[in-house]
């Protein structure tokens, strides 16, 4: 069984607080960067609706994971592409979904190797809420609280979904 989020709904309320925080802290040109590959779908949209003049950029964090020794490199690895210097600006780093904070983690050991911004205020549509490290996003679209057999994923760039999944209960071969 599927079960649909309703994502324009997640969308308004992360470009709302988005706006709310960036007027709180007097921040006025922000860029954005989108975490592969659902953060680069909802920063592209993000983008569009907060009217940046700058473009947005990608991260492909495979290679700052701290699970890279373990899982190996994922085949389709791009190189990131930040269109702008990182020192001293404002960041909003945008990813689909929190759940342990590891992938923001390694995002922003990213960031700070092309240099060290002002700010990263971190904007995620779904807070799963599993940490395992200390890191909370500052914007949300939602929080959900799972089931051990559920699953959430982003589908898209087009149409752009949200998808809530009962995940296979039928154990492995030789598990």
């Amino acid at each position: 069984m599927t079960a649909l989020l309703n994502v324009d709904a997640l969308l308004d309320d992360l470009e709302q607080g988005l706006r709310r925080l960036l007027r709180e802290r007097g921040i006025e040109q922000p860029v954005l960067i989108g975490i592969r590959t659902g953060g680069v779908w909802l920063a592209d949209i993000l983008h569009k609706r907060l009217g940046l003049d700058e473009p947005f950029g990608e991260l492909d964090i495979s290679f700052y994971r701290d699970d890279f020794s373990r899982i190996g490199l994922n085949p389709k690895v791009r190189p990131s592409h930040l269109p702008f210097e990182t020192e001293d600006r404002h960041i909003i780093l945008v990813d689909d979904v929190i759940m342990s904070g590891r992938t923001i983690r390694a995002a922003m050991n990213e960031i700070f190797d092309y240099g060290r911004p002002a700010g990263i205020i971190l904007a995620t549509l779904i807070d799963l809420g599993a940490r395992e490290l200390p890191i909370q996003p500052d914007v949300v679209g939602q929080t959900l609280t799972l089931k051990a057999n559920e699953r959430v994923k982003l589908k898209g760039p087009d149409p752009l979904s949200v998808e809530l999944r009962q995940a296979d209960a039928t154990p492995a071969k030789g598990a």
